[in-house]
């Protein structure tokens, strides 16, 4: 049996391989520079092409992607895609309602809210992992100084110069209220974001105004959708980030390890110690930290990050703010922990550091689960059940 792998240098790609290969299928890597375009001729040309040679069961890619999609309908071959970025603008383009498509989200707010506008082909999906990876990493020589702390955040701040909530400084006075208003309260409420639906229609038109978006004619997605979630939403995880890692940095002096594009940040007694590599570095952060930190970028509404699943399948401690889709599949106190509020966070980071055989029974409970229950295989056999339907 044959796929169509897209590839691009994406999260999980050398994972998705092997798992597929030990279900028994043969693997055709395709690679073209437009695989993010809306629409491409050059694209066209070359998928058809690479399809004329075999008959493909289906067509598999992270992320979704419109081109692959007509593609696929052109073909008449299934198309799986299990997305994993949040916000993802793809999602709103007309080809999402081929009856090719097979689009796996793993929030699951977000697949509510696609299925109950009538479109058909999304399904819901936790991210996988591939828990068994860190027992041979733990073979590997790595830099137990960079990668050993007591508490660990692993993550960007979305502070960078020229970012997009920055593009909204000519705005009149009212909205700017409005604005820093719908901040704080969004800082302050965990498990529930209202950003989208509370840009009134005068406060877009502000916003329009001062930085102008208009989808083109291939999609659907709203201003409101893009100025919530890639203007506010990031600012928003900007802010809260910052404050909470400054919290822990003065309750906690120097036991927090920051890992983060920005090397440059300074915040007061708190390691920065840039980026860590995804593959080679980031899962010795999460099995050597007696605490990782999960706080979820604001976009994602009720889904549990990769970042949050990586850590379980490296054995790492999970503390992170509340997303009601970790109840789909964890226990709280069992498995992971969550917090409620900065006071929690803080109250609870003293308490897992005192607690250790504790600690660490959570965390070998959570790897336990994704290790059994969110390995790529049962993922990818769970996806291929829709092909069935």
């Amino acid at each position: 049996m044959h796929i169509l792998f897209i590839d691009w240098p994406c999260f999980g790609k050398s994972d998705a391989v092997l798992a597929f290969e030990q279900m028994g299928y043969q693997l055709k890597m395709f690679f073209h520079k437009d695989y993010q375009e809306r629409i491409s001729p050059d694209f066209n040309q070359a998928f058809d092409e690479a399809v004329k040679t075999n008959k493909f069961k289906f067509c598999f890619s992270f992320n979704y992607y419109p081109v692959v999609a007509e593609g696929c309908k052109r073909n008449e071959i299934p198309y799986i895609a299990l997305v994993y970025d949040s916000p993802y603008v793809p999602l709103y383009s007309y080809t999402m309602i081929y009856p090719t498509n097979h689009v796996f989200l793993f929030d699951k707010q977000e697949y509510l809210k696609l299925r109950n506008i009538g479109i058909p082909t999304v399904y819901y999906s936790p991210l996988p992992v591939n828990a068994s990876a860190i027992d041979l990493l733990a073979k590997n020589r790595f830099d137990r100084r960079k990668c050993t702390c007591d508490i660990s955040f692993v993550g960007a701040l979305y502070n960078e110069a020229h970012n997009f909530y920055d593009r909204l400084a000519g705005v009149n006075d009212y909205t700017r209220g409005y604005l820093d208003a719908v901040i704080e309260a969004q800082l302050k409420i965990y498990g529930y974001n209202f950003l989208e639906e509370i840009l009134t229609q005068d406060i877009i038109q502000e916003l329009l105004r001062v930085s102008p978006y208009s989808n083109d004619k291939y999609g659907v997605e709203t201003p409101a959708y893009i100025y919530a979630n890639y203007y506010l939403g990031r600012k928003i995880t900007s802010l809260e980030r910052i404050r909470l890692l400054t919290a822990i940095g003065e309750r906690f002096p120097e036991k927090l390890k920051l890992f983060t594009l920005n090397r440059q940040l300074h915040i007061p007694h708190v390691q920065n110690m840039g980026t860590a590599d995804y593959f080679n570095e980031m899962p010795h952060v999460f099995a050597n930290s007696k605490i990782n930190l999960n706080i979820t970028l604001k976009s994602i509404q009720s889904g549990i990050p990769l970042r949050a699943m990586d850590i379980m399948g490296a054995g790492g401690f999970l503390l992170t703010n509340f997303q009601a889709d970790f109840l789909d599949y964890f226990i709280p106190g069992e498995d992971f922990v969550y917090y409620n509020d900065s006071d929690d966070l803080l109250n609870k980071i003293e308490y897992y550091l005192s607690h250790e055989k504790e600690r660490q029974e959570i965390a070998q409970n959570g790897h336990q689960k994704v290790k059994e229950n969110h390995s790529f295989q049962k993922c990818f056999e769970n996806m291929l059940e829709t092909l069935k339907q």
